[in-house]
């Protein structure tokens, strides 16, 4: 079972906190290369002036700014493999899943899904409103978009899953003995988390209910399934797949992607859609491959 992994290895409460603390530190430590290039764009007082959203743009070039802010993701996931290894015993295997082995089979399924989910629905957006995108593909700058993404995408979203899905779901279940707790704290963390994200400025804090129902999508996957694989891929397609075909001049990925949006965003029909139509769809499709069963004990059952 996928949090009783966490049974096996030192689990002490203080460790947890004391890994959390480890792997802001890394993440923090991460940011340094891109402030400092700030400070020499554009000096102290410039950069004191500076929001979330102006901060994407301060360097005059996305794809330098896109690398440093995947670069503090990278550091800390060097942290976070340090903590596992050396705080608590723990392979990255058994933050990753219940089976035998990962799965990767099971995280290409679901990096796929959502990559032809995300493709289809955009191309329908462009055909339905074409006034609110700007086809801006250069090649130059997309391909070397498309290097950065490649490589570092999957460890920024990777380290998002491992954190909140796999070391602190485990961490908290070992806890409080029970599995619904960890879901609900895990899934609200994730959303507050995008709090710093520059969309707060343009869309408000309504926002983070998309990504508190995503975060909890990911987690039931996750107690379903019996381990990341599934959120990991999902995670990766949707970051990936976003980052590389449309951009606004509100998001945190601000990218050479393919489209540039330049209409005004609707979160509220972005959140029902997706709590309504996309995650229950996901979950019938997920249950019904991988054949779910028993999950009023796999989301609410207690931990032993």
């Amino acid at each position: 079972m996928f949090i009783q992994n966490a049974l096996k290895v030192k689990n002490n409460i203080w460790r947890y906190a004391l890994g959390i603390l480890i792997i802001f530190i890394f993440t923090q430590i991460g940011t340094i290369p891109f402030v400092v290039a700030i400070f020499q764009k554009v000096g102290l007082d410039g950069a004191a002036k500076i929001n979330p959203s102006s901060m994407m743009t301060v360097l005059e070039n996305s794809n330098l700014t896109f690398f440093y802010l995947l670069l503090s993701f990278f550091i800390g996931f060097i942290g976070f493999l340090i903590v596992i290894k050396f705080l608590h015993n723990q392979s990255l295997k058994s933050v990753t899943t219940s089976r035998e082995s990962t799965d990767f089979k099971r995280i290409f399924t679901s990096f796929l899904t959502i990559s032809a989910i995300i493709l289809l629905n955009l191309l329908f957006s462009v055909y339905l409103n074409p006034d609110e995108y700007v086809f801006q593909f250069n090649l130059d700058d997309f391909l070397i978009l498309f290097i950065i993404a490649i490589i570092f995408i999957p460890v920024q979203t990777s380290l998002e899953e491992y954190v909140f899905r796999g070391y602190i779901m485990q961490g908290l279940g070992v806890f409080v003995k029970n599995r619904w707790f960890p879901l609900i704290l895990t899934s609200l963390g994730f959303g507050l988390l995008h709090l710093s994200n520059p969309e707060i400025d343009k869309i408000g804090n309504i926002i983070i209910i998309h990504y508190i129902v995503t975060g909890l999508f990911l987690g039931i996957i996750t107690l379903m399934d019996e381990g990341l694989e599934l959120a990991l891929g999902f995670h990766a397609g949707n970051n990936l797949l976003i980052a590389l075909l449309v951009t606004a001049d509100w998001t945190v990925f601000q990218t050479s992607s393919i489209f540039k949006y330049i209409g005004e965003p609707d979160v509220m029909y972005q959140t029902f859609f997706s709590l309504v139509v996309i995650y229950p769809v996901l979950l019938l499709y997920f249950s019904k491959k991988y054949e779910w069963t028993n999950w009023k004990e796999k989301l609410f059952g207690k931990i032993s």
